[in-house]
């Protein structure tokens, strides 16, 4: 049992470590909001807002092939007139703008002849045609409509016109929404002839990605609606706002007629996203030919911007980008479906009862029966906290920080583990450090069972090596978002790591797309070359399956290139007293990585060394020939490894043309008209008619 005099330093350091965990929830530091947002958003990307059966909310898209078809931005109005019109004759409910009018139309006839000298035939017929801004104007009296204004840092003269009040409850705070200095409006004859006036503005997190939009605004003191909320209140006919607030001056929910719209501290409403965006959007030159009823009848129309060159683009949690109106289409959406997304204001309260109650829990137990037990019971607490955080999530649509009460309980695990054993976790965590230099399993255990060799230094031995590499991998990535292609090559590099793992080979290292994969080391394995070859050809099948899958979804994958080869190589550690590099260094590895490159020039997707099909004898393969590389002076004999037979009207043909026999061009020219998609017949077919004969193939590139 152990002494209440031994306890007592115990429980200070392990309360110490809970004190700690407590301070680090209260303080809230930008890396740990930056974490919880993280495990928000997977939530939403394992997740994301069920697709309604029938929407109500549309997006007109003013996108790059609107932009080709009616000219640069920004637009004469009359064609906004044209289009408002359109919408109107489709039965559009309300047209939300989420563009600033705060400028005349730079278009029209009267600003033209102010600018412009004309003769005065000629001023007279242009100041009788229509004025834009006043003919979208009429169009906006005659069709419900919202427009958005700007906020500002410096203070402005006027503020939007107010056609709704709000109510607050009795004696109650000023509510927290977020404040600014000032607005920039529409022109005053367009917001006089609109139904109503909101805020374009939200804040995205450090990270950018925009999670929250505000219900309401601070102006002074004077509360705007967003332009989300406002057109939410011009579709249901209200014509005030219901704001509930705490003692405090926290808000809780805003009302809009049958809606309560539950927010965050500062009047925020936590966006749900949904991943088929396209469904509810149409460009906007297809609107102004023909707009249906079938689309628009009863609808909130929202008309924005997806094009690049106007800079209306954020960033989603679900990754990539998304245009600035679908995030206000994706409020109003899921305000209407009532599939809100909420952070609780009993979360907080909540969540600190719960870790210190765990907390304590866990210092006692920890002290009372050691590590290992604890370090269980820790496992089960966390896997708990997020299952339910995950339930909470996924049936409620309640957000719950799990990640702040994991990383808290482990602190408290650490700390009080500390306290109890010290020394060993001293040479855990000396074990940790040197292990995580390492990243394949079978080399991890090699140096848990023989940790004399965590030294500097090699020995000579007979390896085997397979390379891979992805062609063209550079023009992809200059054509494709890096968040799509960093995705697609994690579970890319994710499936070859896996098939090498599966062989037991080490992962020696991974250079962007490609990697090198070491066989018999640090293990001896008297099999290292079938190993090698097993290994390169489930490679194989596994990238050309991969590749076509991403093909399919529009990614141009390449073709990835993959050599084997064996050879002596020195193998052990290099670098220094920081940082241990597991690796092999010799010709034999050197002859591997050309081997891959190499496969460019002969249209294969894989070729073997000599070696590896001498230790393979029941693989079918074809022979390539004899290849001298650049700066040997022995030529390689290399192979193609079949499909799933041995090829033989192939070998007949490399017969004819080994021995320099005058039929072998006819007969590659037979077996190209049969199989024209077989590269390395191509390939020998123009070596013959370039007049090289024999086996010998000379390369005079590395």
């Amino acid at each position: 049992m152990t002494s209440p005099r031994n306890l007592a330093p115990r429980l200070l350091v392990a309360l110490t470590g809970l004190l700690a965990a407590c301070a680090l929830y209260l303080a809230e530091p930008l890396m740990l909001q930056s974490l919880r947002n993280s495990l928000f958003d997977q939530y939403q990307r394992w997740q994301p807002r069920a697709a309604p059966a029938q929407t109500s909310v549309r997006v007109v898209d003013v996108d790059e092939a609107s932009l080709a078809r009616l000219g640069q931005w920004p637009w004469p109005r009359d064609l906004l007139a044209q289009l408002l019109e359109r919408l109107h004759h489709a039965g559009a409910a309300v047209v939300v703008f989420d563009i600033l009018f705060a400028e005349p139309d730079r278009s029209s006839p009267q600003h033209l002849l102010s600018k412009l000298k004309l003769p005065p035939e000629l001023a007279e017929k242009l100041g009788a045609l229509p004025d834009h801004d006043r003919l979208f104007a009429a169009a906006l009296e005659r069709q419900p409509s919202v427009l958005g204004f700007a906020t500002t840092r410096s203070p402005s003269q006027t503020t939007p016109l107010s056609r709704f009040g709000v109510q607050l409850d009795a004696d109650a705070k000023p509510p927290g929404f977020s404040a600014y200095m000032g607005t920039t409006s529409a022109l005053p004859l367009l917001e006089a002839a609109a139904a109503g006036s909101g805020a374009m503005a939200f804040r995205p997190d450090a990270d950018g990605v925009v999670r929250r939009v505000p219900v309401m605004i601070r102006v002074g003191e004077q509360l705007l609606p967003s332009l989300t909320t406002e057109a939410l209140r011009v579709y249901l006919g209200q014509k005030r706002y219901r704001v509930e607030t705490t003692a405090s001056g926290a808000v809780e929910q805003v009302g809009i007629g049958r809606l309560m719209l539950p927010t965050n501290r500062r009047g925020e409403l936590w966006l749900h996203y949904r991943r088929d965006l396209a469904t509810q959007s149409l460009p906007a030159w297809r609107v102004l030919e023909e707009a249906s009823a079938e689309q628009f009848e009863g609808s909130i129309v929202l008309i924005g911007s997806s094009a690049q060159g106007l800079q209306d683009l954020r960033f989603s949690p679900l990754g990539g980008m998304v245009p600035g109106v679908q995030v206000h289409a994706q409020a109003i959406e899921q305000a209407l479906a009532g599939t809100p997304l909420q952070r609780p204001f009993w979360a907080s309260p909540a969540e600190a009862l719960s870790l210190l109650f765990a907390g304590l829990l866990l210092c006692l137990l920890t002290l009372g029966s050691g590590a290992f037990t604890a370090a269980w019971v820790t496992a089960a607490m966390v896997a708990a906290l997020n299952a339910t955080a995950w339930w909470a999530y996924s049936r409620h649509g309640l957000l719950l920080d799990a990640l702040t009460l994991s990383i808290s309980l482990l602190l408290v695990y650490l700390a009080a583990s500390l306290a109890r054993h010290r020394a060993s976790e001293h040479q855990q965590r000396w074990v940790r450090e040197a292990f995580s230099r390492y990243i394949s399993p079978n080399l991890v255990g090699h140096l848990v069972r023989h940790p004399e060799q965590l030294r500097l230094g090699g020995e000579r031995r007979c390896c085997s090596f397979v390379f891979t590499d992805i062609t063209d991998f550079t023009t992809l990535m200059e054509h494709q978002s890096p968040e799509r292609v960093v995705g697609m090559l994690n579970e890319y590099l994710e499936g070859i790591i896996q098939i090498a793992f599966r062989h037991e080979g080490t992962l020696e290292r991974i250079v962007g797309d490609g990697m090198a994969i070491l066989f018999s080391a640090p293990l001896a394995q008297a099999d290292h070359q079938v190993r090698a070859l097993s290994c390169a050809l489930e490679i194989r099948r596994f990238t050309r399956t991969h590749t076509a899958a991403q093909r399919a979804v529009g990614i141009p994958l390449g073709r990835t290139r993959i050599s084997a080869h064996s050879g002596e190589v020195v193998v052990g550690n290099f670098g220094g007293a920081t940082l241990f590099d597991y690796r092999a260094l010799g010709d034999a590895v050197n002859v591997a990585a050309r081997l891959e490159g190499l496969n460019r020039y002969l249209g294969t997707d894989l070729c073997v060394s000599e070696a590896i099909r001498v230790a393979n004898p029941s693989v079918p393969m074809r022979v390539i020939g004899d290849v001298l590389l650049k700066g040997k002076t022995r030529p390689i004999r290399l192979y193609e490894p079949c499909e799933t037979t041995q090829d033989s009207g192939y070998d007949a043909a490399y017969a004819l043309l080994a021995g320099e026999h005058e039929q072998a061009i006819d007969a590659f020219e037979r077996l190209h008209a049969e199989r024209a998609d077989d590269a390395l017949v191509h390939y020998q077919l123009q070596r013959l008619r370039a007049g090289q004969r024999g086996a010998r193939i000379l390369m005079t590139d590395k």
